[in-house]
């Protein structure tokens, strides 16, 4: 069976991880990947659930091994995807979702040329500062900071084959899942997965 790579990117603060959460919780065929990090784990998070939190040297062990379908450093601190993981449950035909920047994405664009990315925008971007403030996540530095990267990071939504805007949350939840259902129903998978229908209905 086919199974699809699908990328969600976006600047810190659109609703990403929230957006993805809903729409597994729905599409309980769709794994998310749990990526590694040296970044400090926060008190509400969960060690195996939102990261493996790993140290900098275990980290750049992980690199010079290869263990990563893609890496990259944002805000001072490393993330990465396991590619064993990655491979293992495309193999087993499970949809998968990586949540990274556009660093990332270029690189798994290299491996699996396939990959179906998705950018999410916010609405504007006294928004988005609205949303990093009122998350109580981040100190003000921390949050001007993003602010200012914001912007870089958005200049790459061109190299993605979706953009959902994110003003109205269950608009934008039902967008996710109307791209993924549109990708399931395109004529690789549909033929693959009806590949006995299409045959007797050719006389095949």
């Amino acid at each position: 069976m086919d199974a699809t790579l699908f990328i969600v990117s976006a600047p810190s603060g659109a609703g990403k991880t929230s957006l993805v959460k809903s729409l597994v919780e729905v599409h309980s065929d769709l794994v998310v990947s749990v990526s590694h990090t040296t970044r400090p784990k926060r008190v509400t998070e969960i060690e195996g659930s939102n990261y493996y939190f790993v140290s900098d040297v275990v980290f750049q062990q992980m690199i010079e091994r290869s263990e990563f379908l893609e890496h990259a450093h944002v805000f001072n601190h490393w993330y990465g995807t396991s590619r064993a993981w990655a491979e293992q449950t495309l193999a087993q035909g499970i949809d998968v979702i990586l949540e990274i920047d556009w660093q990332g994405a270029r690189q798994v664009r290299l491996a699996y040329p396939q990959v179906v990315g998705i950018f999410i925008l916010p609405p504007s971007l006294q928004v988005l500062k609205m949303r990093l403030e009122t998350r109580g996540l981040d100190e003000v530095q921390e949050i001007d900071r993003r602010m200012r990267e914001a912007q870089s990071e958005i200049e790459h939504y061109i190299d993605y084959d979706y953009v959902v805007v994110n003003d109205n949350f269950e608009m934008a939840a039902a967008d996710l899942g109307a791209i993924i259902k549109a990708e399931r129903l395109k004529r690789r998978r549909h033929n693959s997965q009806n590949g006995e229908i299409i045959s007797q209905l050719l006389n095949k």
